[in-house]
C-alpha cells in the first residue's frame, strides 16, 4: 500500500512548476522574437532604401544646380535679343497718325473745296499738311482715315466727302430738315501706296459750322505698312 503524502510532500506538490506551460511560453516568445526580428529587418531595408534615394536626389541636386549659371547665361542673352528684335521692329515699322480740327465756319463756295483743318492736336510723322488739308502717304500700308463734320445753321445744307487722289470715297450729309445743331460721321480704311492722298472736300454752295467748340475733326493713323 502506497504511503499517503506528509505535509512537506504536500507542498512540495504544490510548487512544482508545469513544464508543459513553460514550455509554450518560451515557444510563442520565440515567436515572437522572430517577428519582431523580421520587422527589424524590413525597417532597416526600408532605411537604406531611402538613403540611396536621398543620395541619388542629392547627385540629381548638384547637376541642377551646376546647369543654374548655363541656364541664367541663356536667359540673358535670350532677353537681350528679343530686346534687339524689339527694337529694330519699332524702328523698322513708321509712326503714323495726325488729328485736325477745322475751327472756323466755311463755306458756302462756288466750287468743290477741300477743307483745310489748320488745329493741329496730333501729327505723328508730319503726314498731314495743315497748309493743304491732305494727308499723303509716305510708306505704302494700311491706313484709316474718319472726319466729323457739324451744321449749325437753321437750315441744314452741309455736304463733305472723303477724298483719295481726287476721287470720292464716302460722305456725309445734312440737306433736309427744319432742326439744327447736326454732326455726322464717316470713317474709311484705304490701301495706299506711297505719296497717295487723301483729304476731305467740302461739296459746292455748301457750309459746314464751327468756333471754338471744335465740331468739325479729320484723323488717320497707320495701321500696318506693306
Amino acid at each position: 500500500m502506497r504511503t499517503p503524502p506528509t505535509p512537506l510532500n504536500a507542498e512540495l506538490t504544490v510548487c512544482q512548476p508545469n513544464s508543459c506551460t513553460v514550455i509554450s511560453e518560451m515557444s510563442a516568445m520565440r515567436e515572437r522574437l522572430a517577428a519582431m526580428a523580421r520587422t527589424q529587418d524590413g525597417l532597416l531595408e526600408s532605411v537604406r532604401s531611402l538613403m540611396a534615394e536621398m543620395a541619388a536626389n542629392q547627385e540629381k541636386l548638384g547637376v541642377c544646380s551646376a546647369q543654374i549659371p548655363a541656364v541664367q547665361s541663356l536667359t540673358q542673352e535670350l532677353a537681350q535679343q528679343l530686346k534687339a528684335l524689339q527694337e529694330s521692329t519699332s524702328a523698322a515699322v513708321p509712326r503714323v497718325a495726325f488729328t485736325a480740327v477745322l475751327g472756323h465756319s466755311l463755306g458756302p463756295l462756288p466750287i468743290n473745296m477741300p477743307v483745310k483743318y489748320p488745329l493741329i492736336i496730333t501729327n505723328m510723322g508730319n503726314a498731314y499738311n495743315p497748309a493743304t488739308g491732305s494727308f499723303t502717304a509716305r510708306v505704302s500700308g494700311m491706313y484709316y482715315f474718319s472726319y466729323t463734320m457739324y451744321n449749325g445753321r437753321p437750315t441744314p445744307n452741309s455736304v463733305v466727302g472723303l477724298m483719295k487722289n481726287g476721287q470720292m470715297i464716302v460722305t456725309t450729309w445734312d440737306t433736309a430738315g427744319g432742326d439744327q445743331n447736326d454732326s455726322a460721321t464717316n470713317a474709311a480704311v484705304l490701301q495706299l501706296e506711297a505719296g497717295d492722298s487723301v483729304y476731305t472736300q467740302l461739296f459746292a454752295k455748301r457750309t459746314i459750322y464751327d468756333d471754338n467748340g471744335r465740331y468739325n475733326t479729320f484723323s488717320g493713323f497707320l495701321l500696318f505698312p506693306l
